[in-house]
């Protein structure tokens, strides 16, 4: 069981790493680089957010301890010690809110810096690694291109293979039927074959033909000098002369009777 694990575990690492992509992988990465900037940034901006409201609040009780003491102020002119404490003892209270509020604040805007700075590193890092990833990607792209053109021209792709191999089909196809019409030529030359149409010849029959049309090529050839002699007489003469030639060759071909 332990044996087949591992080896279903080192198939399992071979397709996926068949299947893999490096420049998916180094999007999704990125993408995930993002994401992690986006939460630090919305971290920066909540703290932010909390030491505006803590300033607000500040802001609120600074104007109520302001307050408070000019009514005591008031009432101390008018006589009335007793509103002018209860005033004071008010004010009082409101500086110590005043003061833990204060410590809240210095306390949030550290985080906020702190928060802020690793932002800016942060940003700075998925910038870079933006950077490598795109020349990664172009390399990765140029390097497949370079071997496929290289399989293509070596002919070991599995397209080119394929083409290959369908060519090789055809061409030992073509030399086969070559080689059987040229064969049945032969044969039937021979006469070792007999010709459905009822054409067949015989050796002297071929070699009369061959005579025949031997002797009208020379014809020929005389007609065509004597249109090039410019003279009808002179080309008169020539066909005649083609004649007795053809009629001497004729009295010198031996003669085949049929027995």
């Amino acid at each position: 069981m332990k044996r087949m694990g591992m080896i279903f575990r080192a198939k399992a690492n071979k397709a996926l790493d068949r299947a893999e992509d490096p420049r998916e992988t180094l999007d999704y990465s990125y993408q995930k680089q993002l994401e992690l900037l986006q939460k630090v940034r919305r971290g920066v901006a909540d703290v932010a957010t909390s030491r505006k409201r803590l300033e607000l609040q500040l802001n609120q009780l600074n104007g109520q301890s302001g307050k408070l003491e000019d009514q005591s102020k008031k009432a101390l002119a008018l006589g009335r010690e007793d509103l002018a404490r209860e005033a004071l003892g008010r004010r009082a209270n409101l500086q110590q809110q005043v003061t833990d509020l204060q410590t809240q604040h210095q306390t949030l805007q550290g985080e906020e810096e702190k928060l802020t700075l690793a932002a800016q590193r942060l940003q700075a890092k998925v910038d870079a690694f933006r950077t490598k990833k795109e020349t990664i990607k172009a390399t990765y792209t140029a390097a497949q291109a370079q071997t496929q053109i290289g399989e293509a021209f070596s002919g070991i792709s599995e397209e080119m293979g394929d083409v290959g191999m369908a060519i090789q089909r055809a061409e030992d196809k073509t030399a086969q039927l070559q080689a059987r019409s040229g064969a049945i030529d032969e044969l039937l030359a021979s006469g070792a074959l007999d010709d459905p149409t009822g054409t067949a010849r015989d050796d002297l029959s071929a070699e009369l033909d061959r005579i025949s049309g031997g002797a009208d090529v020379e014809l020929e050839i005389e007609r065509m000098k004597a249109e090039l002699a410019g003279g009808s007489g002179s080309g008169q003469q020539a066909l005649e002369g083609g004649s007795g030639s053809t009629q001497q060759q004729s009295q010198d071909t031996p003669r085949f009777d049929k027995q």
